[in-house]
């Protein structure tokens, strides 16, 4: 069984880029949400007991992969996220491999915010690395992740659902982002591209 994982900052720790409000929204009911479904789907399907959140990811479809993406999906974004002023910079590494694959790092943001922004519907924008240690961004719908098929490891995402911003940003989807682009935490980022390998998180929830 998992359990909601704790944020690493409070509720209110990601101003001015969401309030408790939507925290409160997004956090306590959207994503605990997922972890009530994805709970009640281990309890009624044996083969699911023991298995780590990334091996369920990897191995559902429908309901139960919806579920277990989700709560991948929503982790990940909430500890790539840091409050003002603690977000670093990228490593040495990470910051040359954005020059060589993007030009600068305002050139990066730019494609990353377009890319948001014109993500249709629900979904996420994702900044990737693949096993030759290029950068790409990624657009998924809904609760798909870029790792199923072999695809390319994600280093940093942003949920572009409108229920992750319409409290702060009504439909100001790139206000939303561009706000986010300034709160990353880049040592998280960075250690993502260091090790080139899918986040586990199933440590963080049970």
């Amino acid at each position: 069984m998992f359990k909601l994982p704790q944020l690493p900052y409070p509720k209110t720790g990601l101003a001015p880029l969401f309030n408790e409000e939507q925290m409160t929204f997004h956090y306590d009911k959207h994503h605990n949400a997922y972890i009530v479904n994805l709970n009640k789907f281990i309890e009624t399907d044996p083969s699911l007991k023991g298995k780590s959140l990334e091996e369920i990811v990897l191995s559902s479809t429908g309901g139960i992969f919806n579920n277990a993406a989700q709560i991948w999906n929503h982790t990940f974004f909430w500890f790539g996220m840091s409050p003002v002023g603690t977000g670093g910079q990228p490593s040495a590494e990470l910051a040359a491999q954005i020059t060589k694959d993007f030009g600068s790092m305002d050139e990066l943001k730019a494609k990353f915010v377009d890319g948001g922004v014109k993500t249709f519907g629900s979904g996420w924008i994702w900044l990737c690395v693949g096993t030759d240690g290029k950068l790409s961004l990624v657009s998924t719908s809904n609760a798909a992740v870029p790792f199923t098929g072999n695809g390319p490891v994600p280093i940093l995402t942003a949920d572009v659902w409108e229920h992750a911003y319409y409290v702060d940003y009504r439909n100001l989807r790139q206000k939303y982002l561009e706000v986010f682009w300034s709160q990353i935490n880049w040592a998280f980022v960075s250690e993502n591209f260091a090790t080139k390998k899918v986040r586990d998180l199933t440590k963080t929830m049970v």
